[in-house]
């Protein structure tokens, strides 16, 4: 067993196949994501600079580390937050929030007076900016509308350093460039000249909560309003982009709206719920006619 890392020389800078396979099928093993083989020199990237940091020079070393006790836990949440894509922003696609809105918004009108709550699902929120998106979109819809109704963000991603990030909203001034300006003066707060918090109110709508997209079963996660599940199922072969989306489906109130990335998956039938044409966005509705069990 492996105490600490053994420090050696710089890393290899080749990877056979055997080896690739071997990460790949660890990592889609442990996360589900598919990394094919023409991602290898990304892996093989992301390896080694973390090797380098540890004084690590060979892969076998550095596998048998990350896959023995309890130091090699820690190091695997580590390692995880440098193989998953965090490129993201405030206001991303505007097109897929225009149809959130839409959909917000016709619910409003159906619950004029209502103190229910409209629950909001990220999935793979990164470092937040999607989450909050969703919450300053939505709390100013409500706002204007006079609505009681109590609205919530829940939202999941695998990289624990990545839902840290998320929970502290703080940013650098160039993430919120896509919000409207008046977004950015109420729902924001100078930190200094190159950073900005998130407003303590709106952080307050969201909650962040670690989810490993294998792991759905075990979810505690309830029905939701609006599930939006976008720039995520890429990862995933084909199969188990189908099994996550049955679960989604399972996981939306009656007249919940599912809402993907345009082109992540093609042929998906669930009797749950309806494809809609929106444009610019992917989504599926469930039906407002059935009960709750």
């Amino acid at each position: 067993m492996l105490d600490k890392p053994v420090p050696l020389s710089s890393p290899s800078e080749t990877m056979d196949e055997a080896q690739f396979s071997r990460w790949a099928n660890l990592l889609e093993r442990r996360t589900g994501i598919y990394l094919p083989s023409r991602r290898r020199s990304f892996l093989i990237s992301s390896l080694n600079i973390r090797m380098q940091e540890l004084g690590i020079a060979d892969y076998e070393t550095y596998f048998n580390y990350l896959t023995t006790g309890a130091r090699g836990a820690v190091e695997w949440e580590i390692l995880v937050d440098r193989l998953t894509v965090h490129e993201t922003r405030f206001y991303r696609d505007e097109q897929a929030l225009a149809v959130v809105r839409q959909h917000a918004r016709q619910w409003l009108e159906q619950h004029p007076s209502s103190s229910e709550r409209f629950d909001i699902w990220s999935v793979g929120c990164a470092t937040g900016e999607e989450a909050y998106s969703l919450a300053i979109l939505l709390d100013d819809l409500f706002i204007h509308s006079g609505s009681c109704a109590y609205l919530g963000i829940t939202a999941t991603d695998v990289s624990s350093a990545a839902l840290t990030a998320g929970r502290k909203g703080v940013y650098h001034y160039h993430r919120i460039k896509n919000l409207p300006e008046s977004f950015q003066t109420h729902y924001f707060e100078a930190l200094d000249e190159q950073h900005v918090q998130v407003i303590p109110e709106l952080q307050r709508r969201v909650c962040f909560m670690r989810q490993n997209l294998l792991e759905l079963g075990q979810s505690r996660i309830g029905k939701m309003d609006i599930i939006f599940c976008q720039n995520v199922l890429i990862y995933f072969p084909r199969e188990r982009r189908l099994e996550i989306l049955d679960y989604l489906a399972e996981h939306l109130k009656p007249g919940g709206l599912l809402v993907l990335g345009a082109g992540e998956i093609i042929d998906w039938h669930n009797p749950l719920v309806q494809a809609e044409s929106r444009q610019g966005a992917l989504a599926y509705r469930r039906s407002a006619l059935e009960t709750e069990a």
